[in-house]
């Protein structure tokens, strides 16, 4: 695999400038053209591509981590959605290259439970899709199909897991044609959702989700609002938006994930900033208020979505869209491609602080993932 040269690596950090000067001064509302929203996902790309030319090597911070744990899983999400609308055969190789490096295989086994640990089957079944070698599907179909076996439906205890791990449950049920990953992913999600933490981690009165049991309420934010995660939040709108583009129209309880997004659609408009970004707190803009992009980047996809699919109204969510990508495009992203506002990893608004323009978040990958995601809907946002 060839990666990109520090020539063509400069000379895409150069026309930076052109991107942040002609997206700076358009009308909030307005989106830039498809190929300034290619433009910037390469950059961006390109920067982590030729940070990490071996994509099999442990994740080191406090300690080694291989690297198919959960956040370069979502990276390469990203990054499969980026070579769908720009089919480079080295983002293809990139992929399968890091999946090989593995083995195809699970962390801690087929009989592990963890969907952090099963998110990476989300890009293997997409590659197997692409190239039908079984080896690339055995292992996360082993390991979910344990899953299906078993009675338990308690192993979602916090809401990130919806992201991880749904979309393997009906990217596996429409590739069989098999209604029991359906019915099993149901089980997992309605208990996360009605009885995890003792009453679910869902609150339909605000239309958002509490991260885990410990933001149930009695808990409160500082203003007194109930505690709702930007990023977690965002994680339940990817998993709606990434089991519906597989989920066959006949298929059980599509009509539940469909009004859950609805919902979600619904009041996350009055949750944006000012400058278009999303607090990490979505009810307390002052419990570490700020830019911060992975929630954003999911919510943008999760609109930007729904526009493509014929779900929301273009008029309503277009601007609040362009808003947003414009926000991230001016402030976060860096000349060279890094990406700043990244919250690290945790499940509160206090964890990964400060974020801000130059922090470095424990971990580069799911952030880069999640602005992949959106700018891959963004892009078709425009003729």
């Amino acid at each position: 695999m060839k990666l990109p040269s520090l020539l063509t690596h400069s000379l895409a950090g150069l026309s930076f400038l052109g991107l942040v000067l002609t997206a700076a001064p358009a009308p909030a509302q307005k989106l830039p053209k498809k190929q300034k929203v290619l433009r910037a996902m390469t950059l961006t790309n390109d920067y982590f591509m030729q940070k990490w030319p071996d994509p099999g090597k442990d994740i080191m911070t406090n300690k080694p981590r291989p690297s198919h744990i959960w956040t370069r899983s979502v990276y390469y999400e990203g990054l499969l959605a980026l070579h769908q609308i720009d089919k480079q055969k080295r983002y293809y190789d990139y992929a399968v290259d890091w999946a090989e490096k593995h083995q195809w295989g699970i962390r801690n086994g087929v009989t592990d439970r963890d969907a952090d640990n099963q998110c990476a089957g989300q890009t293997y079944i997409e590659l197997y899709q692409i190239d039908r070698k079984p080896e690339r599907i055995r292992d996360i179909k082993a390991c979910i199909d344990h899953m299906v076996n078993s009675p338990k439906v308690d192993d979602w205890s916090w809401i990130d897991a919806l992201q991880m791990a749904m979309p393997v449950y009906a990217k596996l049920g429409a590739e069989y044609n098999d209604s029991r990953y359906f019915e099993k992913m149901y089980q997992l999600y309605n208990h996360s959702k009605t009885q995890q933490g003792g009453k679910g981690l869902y609150n339909p009165q605000d239309g958002l989700w509490w991260r885990d049991k410990d933001f149930v309420p009695p808990y409160k934010e500082p203003n007194g609002e109930d505690c709702y995660w930007s990023r977690g939040n965002g994680w339940v709108v990817a998993a709606m938006v990434r089991v519906l583009d597989v989920l066959p129209r006949s298929a059980p309880h599509r009509d539940e994930y469909v009004q859950m997004y609805m919902q979600m659609m619904k009041v996350l408009p009055a949750q944006q900033r000012p400058d278009g970004f999303w607090n990490v707190s979505l009810h307390d803009a002052n419990h570490y208020g700020g830019k911060e992009l992975t929630g954003t980047a999911l919510f943008v996809y999760g609109m930007a979505w729904g526009i493509n699919r014929g779900l929301l109204d273009r008029k309503q969510y277009q601007p609040i869209i362009a808003k947003a990508w414009q926000a991230m495009i001016k402030d976060a992203l860096h000349p060279d491609g890094f990406l700043g506002y990244v919250q690290g990893t945790g499940k509160e608004p206090k964890d990964g602080q400060p974020v801000s323009y130059t922090s470095k978040p424990d971990f580069e990958d799911y952030g880069l993932g999640c602005f992949l995601l959106a700018g891959s809907e963004v892009y078709k946002l425009q003729p």
